[in-house]
């Protein structure tokens, strides 16, 4: 990975995190699908101190499924066991005493040692899956299968893809508000909000198709997500470094 983007902070929303980051990766074949939700039913499952963001008063849901590449930490080789696999995530859109940010409700990954970490350091709610990705030249096709012990089943087959550009793309207020958030927001088992920051360049974003196939990933909020996605987005490969998580006092 090189880092010359780490130099570009322009199109940042938020300031320059404190401290150095201690996190890399890279992002793969990203598919954004967003879904409009129920605000009652999103804002329920947030911990107290974090506000349900909307856009034009709506509110929305990303699936997510890419694979993660690159992962280790700063100045040291790759982890083993978590270099590379493929993850799923189910998010929505927040802010904390002001800041954007993004708050999971669920991340699928084909990592035991990435399940384990993030929920011990992030309290990130991971959930061990059993999750097949083949790449194609037009088209990634995705199957996950969540296996966490205890957890609500959800299940995902999808295919997606880029569609062809007419030339500079400029994306809409909404593409924009949904992707370009540096912050996460987590919460301990005892109710205390996390905030940990990241940095990337500008999403490479791209018009995007998608079929579904199956989609059980608002199981756990009662919702069937099988309208038509708002918007589809897909993104080839974005480097990113991530900051550890900090109490929001």
């Amino acid at each position: 990975m090189r880092f010359e983007f780490l130099s570009e902070r322009g199109h940042r929303p938020l300031p320059w995190p404190k401290g150095p980051w201690v996190l890399r990766m890279a992002w793969h074949r990203l598919l954004f699908a967003h879904f409009e939700a129920p605000a009652a039913v999103l804002a329920a499952r947030l911990p107290q101190g974090l506000e349900l963001d909307r856009f034009e008063g709506r509110a929305y849901l990303g699936v997510v499924p890419f694979e993660m590449r690159s992962v280790g930490l700063r100045r040291l080789p790759g982890l083993p066991g978590a270099r590379r696999f493929p993850e799923l995530n189910l998010r929505t859109y927040v802010r904390c005493r002001g800041v954007p940010g993004v708050w999971f409700f669920s991340l699928d990954a084909a990592s035991r040692l990435a399940v384990r970490g993030a929920r011990a350091l992030f309290h990130l709610p991971y959930f061990d899956a059993r999750i097949g990705l083949t790449e194609g030249p037009a088209e990634t096709r995705y199957s996950s299968e969540r296996t966490h012990r205890r957890a609500t089943p959800a299940r995902f087959v999808a295919r997606y893809g880029p569609r062809p550009a007419a030339g500079a793309e400029r994306w809409p207020a909404f593409e924009r508000w949904a992707t370009e958030r540096y912050a996460l927001f987590s919460a301990d088992g005892s109710g205390r909000i996390f905030r940990g920051d990241i940095h990337h360049r500008p999403w490479p974003l791209q018009p995007a198709w998608a079929e579904f196939e199956a989609n059980g990933l608002g199981a756990d909020l009662g919702l069937a997500l099988d309208q038509a996605p708002a918007s589809l987005l897909y993104a080839h490969a974005l480097d990113v470094v991530a900051w550890p998580l900090r109490r929001v006092d």
